[in-house]
């Protein structure tokens, strides 16, 4: 993982938005590409030591994913949700880049608001 893969003003505002969509209930975020990540945040009771890696490799098949939903009857893939005991996974592709979130419990609209303003983010911003 590169020490800074990213700069300091797309951190800030991926932060801004994640954590305004979600609130206390933000566990990380991770911005990725198909070559690098970099997590950007981490609250503060989590573990430092989660292997992070295993979660970006899947985290990176969005990209084929994307191609795979291409010309759907569903429309523009938008994001993806995956579920866990303790908590979710929302991953959002634009372009050459994505960032997922970790989260405790949310509501739809919540993933859906979270998901758009990293997308706004994203697309304003090329890898």
């Amino acid at each position: 993982m590169t020490a800074s893969m990213i700069g300091d003003e797309l951190e800030a505002e991926l932060i801004s938005v994640c954590r305004t969509a979600i609130g206390d209930g933000l566990r990380s975020i991770t911005y990725f590409t198909a070559d690098d990540y970099e997590q950007l945040y981490l609250r503060d009771d989590l573990e430092r030591d989660a292997d992070t890696e295993r979660f970006v490799a899947n985290e990176r098949l969005g990209f084929t994913s994307q191609q795979t939903y291409g010309d759907s009857e569903l429309g523009d893939y938008e994001f993806t949700i995956r579920s866990f005991e303790w908590g979710y996974v929302t991953r959002v592709i634009d372009g050459e880049h994505g960032v997922y979130v970790t989260t405790d419990s949310l509501n739809m609209n919540e993933f859906d608001e979270v998901a758009t303003a990293i997308r706004t983010v994203l697309d304003d911003t090329a890898p």
